[in-house]
């Protein structure tokens, strides 16, 4: 379900994907506030379609202010431990990893996701892109649905 919500206009392109990361301070008094800050924090969002004839409004934080448009969840690709790594499962992150040369680092700390939460496995998508985790874990590439 898409959500209409303000973004800086050089990300306002469909397809474009960031995670909200909340109020920032210059967002205090803004009297466009309401139609910013209505996403989940932490959550990786894709931007679906782009206001047609919406305003660029301006803005403290976006030097060439915001664009309406419309976003929605989307789903994050991360490494999880291979025991019980099947589609409709539930599983966490296995932890930070100081390899950030790895070729897997990215899906090992991905955006958008949190150590200490559980997601639902919406695909299991196989081998990770590296060849050896340095630290010694089993791991299989999934797709985790960010919404419950």
């Amino acid at each position: 379900m898409s959500t209409v919500t303000l973004i800086g206009s050089r990300l306002a392109d469909p397809g474009t994907e960031f995670v909200y990361h909340g109020e920032a301070d210059a967002c205090a008094g803004c009297p466009y506030r309401s139609q910013c800050l209505n996403l989940d924090t932490g959550t990786k969002y894709r931007v679906t379609a782009v206001r047609e004839n919406a305003q660029t409004l301006e803005c403290a934080m976006h030097d060439g202010g915001v664009r309406a448009v419309e976003v929605e969840p989307v789903s994050v690709k991360a490494n999880i431990a291979s025991k019980g790594a099947f589609a409709g499962s539930k599983t966490s992150l296995p932890g930070p990893c100081p390899y950030v040369e790895c070729p897997s680092h990215e899906y090992c700390e991905p955006d958008g996701l949190a150590f200490d939460e559980e997601y639902r496995i919406r695909k299991n998508l196989g081998e990770p892109p590296h060849d050896v985790c340095h630290l010694d874990r089993s791991l299989e590439l999934v797709e985790l649905e960010t919404e419950d």
